[in-house]
């Protein structure tokens, strides 16, 4: 059986190709130049805005991963509320998620703080507030005691894709790592985000959360990048998008000898992929900041309110009055008066298809 990474001696002393990423690596910091430039353009309450719909992706995004689904709105609340965000429509969120929202925020908003472990062990805490990971009891708020494996496969037919560093060695690794993440100064930043997530995996210093915590290393990195603590793409969410790709290229780089190039261009292109889709992210939130500029005057309830800002972020399916009613938490009596309040206002309309539930959608509106 092939060697794991760790096991080779002087493991962590890592090595690629500067020509096979180099490219690909120029591109990427010049995109993110760009991203910063369009952001600082749009004003400040869209720029807020943006923040907030990214950071809220990420979270979400980070979670399914793991095959965890956190509600959108509870998430959205405890940001905006965190972070000062004036935003409407804000919901109480369950301890659980303002558990993952203080690591996240710890991570992007105080990115120029030196990673302890004691700062390593608030964060796992905070995702683990009961103790438990679903219905098992979890070792919170400190290294794993037990040994590792990532495995698949039914009971008795399970297959082992990876099997981590010794229990006995986590934290020897682990000093090492900090050591390394504190003091390396002449790295690039991205560069250096790439190489902490793959190494961070490799070391899987934690009974669970793993994941989580290691995207979180990656944001805090990519913040430090751009020396901001305001997000316009989200590294998760695409992450999510390549997921097959991504466990791929890291049981094929696990078994290196220290050549990690694939992984670095696997990283690059995915942070890529990243910024393109925030074009189309960026897109939305100018049209919502123009549409609440149209609206600046006009009454509009919190309901609706809440509403109309799911509609410009990622409102799926049709809108319908139960699944108004059903989002707000209101009889479908009251969901019916606000949409036909919205509909007199020219707001919203009724599309044309027929069948017993009617639909709704924004009317398509010009700032004059």
């Amino acid at each position: 059986m092939a060697k794991y990474i760790y096991e080779y001696k002087n493991w962590t002393e890592f090595f690629w190709q500067d020509k096979a990423i180099n490219g690909l690596f120029g591109e990427v910091r010049l995109m993110q130049g760009k991203i910063i430039g369009q952001m600082n353009a749009l004003g400040f309450s869209a720029k807020e805005e943006a923040t907030l719909t990214v950071l809220t992706l990420d979270v979400v995004k980070s979670s399914e991963i793991e095959g965890e689904l956190l509600n959108y709105d509870q998430v959205r609340s405890s940001i905006a509320r965190r972070l000062g965000i004036n935003a409407a429509g804000l919901v109480s969120s369950s301890r659980h998620i303002e558990g993952v929202v203080e690591m996240m925020l710890d991570a992007t908003q105080r990115y120029a703080l030196p990673l302890t472990e004691k700062r390593l062990f608030g964060w796992h805490a905070a995702l683990f507030p009961t103790g438990y990971s679903g219905p098992y009891l979890t070792e919170v708020g400190r290294y794993r005691t037990g040994e590792m494996q990532v495995v698949s496969g039914a009971m008795g037919k399970e297959k082992v894709h990876y099997e981590a560093v010794k229990p006995k060695l986590v934290k020897m690794e682990m000093d090492k790592f900090l050591d390394w993440f504190n003091n390396e100064d002449c790295l690039d930043p991205v560069l250096k985000a790439a190489i902490a997530h793959f190494w961070f995996i490799i070391i899987h210093p934690f009974d669970d959360g793993n994941g989580r915590i290691g995207r979180a290393i990656t944001d805090m990195l990519l913040a430090c990048a751009e020396g901001s603590g305001e997000r316009f793409y989200s590294m998760s969410s695409q992450i999510l998008a390549e997921r097959k790709l991504y466990y791929e290229v890291l049981q094929k780089v696990q078994n290196s000898s220290g050549d990690i190039t694939e992984w670095i261009d696997w990283f690059l292109h995915c942070l890529k992929n990243a910024m393109l889709s925030t074009e189309n992210t960026t897109q939305k939130i100018l049209r919502k900041a123009e549409f609440w500029k149209l609206h600046e005057h006009t009454p509009i309830n919190e309901r609706q309110r809440l509403i109309l800002n799911r509609l410009f972020d990622d409102f799926e399916g049709k809108l319908q009055t139960s699944k108004w009613a059903k989002i707000v938490k209101t009889s479908t009596d009251t969901a019916l008066r606000d949409i036909k309040d919205l509909v007199e206002k020219g707001i919203l309309k009724q599309t044309d298809e027929g069948g017993r539930n009617a639909n709704y959608e924004l009317v398509d509106f010009k700032l004059e």
